[in-house]
């Protein structure tokens, strides 16, 4: 069940000029399932992705990465779900290079301006004939119209579709921003089992949208975490079409800062709609550590209380057994952190200082602010002005029995 997950109605979700969306059911894992999309880019379009840092990086990953780096001009992308031609060999690479191949053929590109999406289950083939005979389908159905039915083909364990949609005023023009993802388990950066697409009619220089996508993804996808594993296909990516006449070619540019900042805001709600929608998840968790000495020990704190299993059981079952929460902080990694100016607060409540339980701390508070849906964790430890936050969720009886039958 996912918590206070907004779907926008399809009347305000805008097509991005310059981007085509077609779907078509391929019966890659499961049949009578639209599991294959295909985005098609106009010519001019700037492309960027932040990948997985999982040493087993799926094949489709290391085709993306070979692909943006040999500055051909991406054109299309082809995603497929219920196998992640991961863990495949030189066998799943030559399957991503086929896909390309025969996706490029269709369109009249290179195969070196097609990147490959895999997702689903590792370890087993990908079956590349079922995926190459339903890419004609999906090229007969672009339209410029098709994110919601995107949204919803590249879900696999989701339960709800992940869109973003907004239009933003820059300068003396207005530009357009569509996104979706997907992603519900295996949810730990760097980066999350996430799939994540995000469009913009604005034209941004290539290099620029290289640095860009590398913050956007440290402030969203790289933020969230669900049960601390990281995927062999983590991928996120920005797509700039430039159609609307909006150019940013610098970050000394007036337009650069609003326009990356409504990028930013477009990503980090896909990625908080993950955690939303993550596996048998009842609670959203915000973890905000301030008074670090830097950003990297303000998310080891973050990440040591979002991660750990007996806090995250407790949320599930709206106990405040808050002394878990603090075992985590001790054993984040700070080895010299002075527990005496460290304080915790559980939403509005003050339940820990000086080391030790706040003398106003009362059970029957803590319990209150357990039952809610959507949670605050407040850390302040005290040394220094640095601040970061982490978005998780609690752990159910519902995400043990998905993780054992996701295979059957």
């Amino acid at each position: 069940m996912a918590v206070n997950l907004y779907i926008p109605p399809e009347s305000s979700i805008f097509p991005v000029a310059g981007v085509e969306i077609g779907i078509a059911e391929a019966g890659i894992r499961k049949a009578n399932r639209r599991d294959l999309t295909v985005f098609r880019l106009a010519e001019g379009s700037s492309v960027a992705g932040v990948f997985t840092r999982n040493r087993f990086r799926a094949a489709p990953v290391q085709v993306c990465e070979a692909h943006l780096a040999g500055g051909r001009g991406i054109r299309a992308l082809v995603v497929n779900t219920g196998n992640a031609n991961a863990g495949t060999g030189p066998s799943g690479l030559q399957a991503a290079e086929q896909t390309c191949v025969a996706l490029a053929d269709l369109l009249g590109l290179e195969a070196q301006q097609v990147l490959p999406f895999s997702t689903g289950v590792i370890l087993e083939p990908l079956p590349l004939d079922r995926l190459v005979a339903a890419l004609p389908a999906a090229v007969d159905n672009l339209s410029a119209g098709n994110w919601f039915a995107a949204a919803h083909s590249i879900m696999t364990t989701d339960t709800q579709p992940k869109i973003v949609s907004r239009r933003v005023a820059l300068g003396n023009a207005t530009v357009t921003l569509t996104g979706i993802s997907k992603g519900a388990g295996m949810i730990r950066p760097n980066m999350a089992t996430m799939l994540g697409y995000l469009a913009t009619d604005a034209g941004i220089a290539p290099e620029l949208l290289k640095d860009m996508a590398r913050g956007i993804a440290d402030r969203s996808f790289n933020r969230i975490t669900v049960d601390g594993d990281t995927s062999t296909n983590d991928s996120f990516i920005i797509m700039a079409t430039g159609q609307s006449g909006v150019r940013v070619d610098s970050a000394s540019d007036p337009l650069y800062a609003p326009l990356y900042q409504a990028l930013a805001d477009a990503a980090a709600e896909l990625a908080q709609k993950i955690v939303r929608d993550a596996e048998g998840a009842t609670k959203f968790m915000t973890i905000q550590v301030e008074q670090a000495r830097s950003g990297e020990e303000a998310l080891k704190v973050a990440y040591a209380v979002a991660q750990s299993p007996l806090v995250k059981t407790a949320f599930f079952a709206s106990d405040p057994n808050l002394g878990r929460i603090l075992c985590a902080i001790g054993y984040a990694g700070i080895d010299d952190l002075d527990v005496r100016t460290t304080r915790l607060w559980l939403g509005d409540v003050l339940v820990a200082s000086q080391g030790e339980r706040h003398p106003d701390y009362k059970e029957e508070d803590g319990q209150r602010v357990m039952k809610e849906a959507e949670i605050v964790v407040r850390i302040a430890l005290g040394r220094g002005t640095a601040a970061d936050t982490v978005y998780t969720c609690d752990f159910s009886h519902e995400y043990v029995s998905i993780n054992a039958d996701y295979r059957s």
